[in-house]
């Protein structure tokens, strides 16, 4: 089964990274094997960054597509978002090591603890299957809020076609992930994005290299 983790009633449960706490040593592993790096390039040149832009990842986990913004664009300001205590651990090591510059928070995705307004560019990269049909709902929505009007929202995650039944086995492990992504079939995840209030761009499509496909979607506040 997944591991779900257990926090006092003022917080939440949350699904870690591969599905369970003891891979966690395994995440940048994975993130190399199945080729996310370039995933991850595109979704920054798509973002038209510039200088005193202020970015949030949202799930940052041990922190990619954080630090890969900041070799590309050392002028922006970077923040982390993350359930996850030990990722974020792991986000800080590397951020040292890389001499980033990046603010990283331990919080959750429903309950973004930002001011209105507040980012130029949302980045959300294979977390949306983390999470049940009202908290991805509840996301978006807050996703919504701190974005300023101008903003933009680029958010990377599974699509399945409807009859991929191993799905779950390449990107997570568990059953409860993988009834996550029973909301990720066809157009569903556009669709959810221009629901929260957003005008969506075409899905951009690219293949794991082990496998499976990952859309790519642009959204900007209506």
């Amino acid at each position: 089964m997944t591991e779900r983790t257990s926090h006092p009633p003022n917080e939440r449960d949350y699904l870690p990274g591969l599905g369970k706490h003891f891979l966690l040593p395994f995440y940048d592993v994975v993130h190399h094997l199945f080729g996310l790096a370039p995933i991850h390039q595109e979704m920054i040149t798509l973002a038209g960054l510039r200088a005193g832009h202020r970015v949030l990842d949202v799930g940052c986990g041990t922190g990619n597509l954080l630090r890969s913004t900041g070799k590309r664009h050392r002028d922006v300001e970077l923040v982390g978002l993350d359930p996850d205590p030990k990722a974020l651990a792991r986000a800080r090591r590397k951020a040292r090591r890389g001499r980033h510059v990046m603010r990283l928070d331990r919080g959750f995705a429903q309950e973004l603890p930002y001011p209105d307004g507040s980012f130029d560019l949302v980045f959300s990269s294979l977390m949306l299957h983390h999470l049940d049909t009202a908290s991805k709902d509840a996301m978006l929505a807050e996703v919504r809020r701190v974005l300023r009007p101008d903003g933009v929202l680029i958010l990377a995650d599974v699509v399945r076609d409807g009859h991929d039944h191993h799905a779950h086995r390449r990107i997570g492990t568990g059953r409860q992930m993988h009834e996550h992504l029973h909301d990720n079939i066809g157009d569903a995840v556009p669709k959810r994005i221009a629901a929260a209030g957003f005008t969506v761009e075409p899905t951009r499509t690219k293949t794991l290299r082990l496998g499976g496909t990952i859309g790519i979607e642009v959204a900007r506040p209506r």
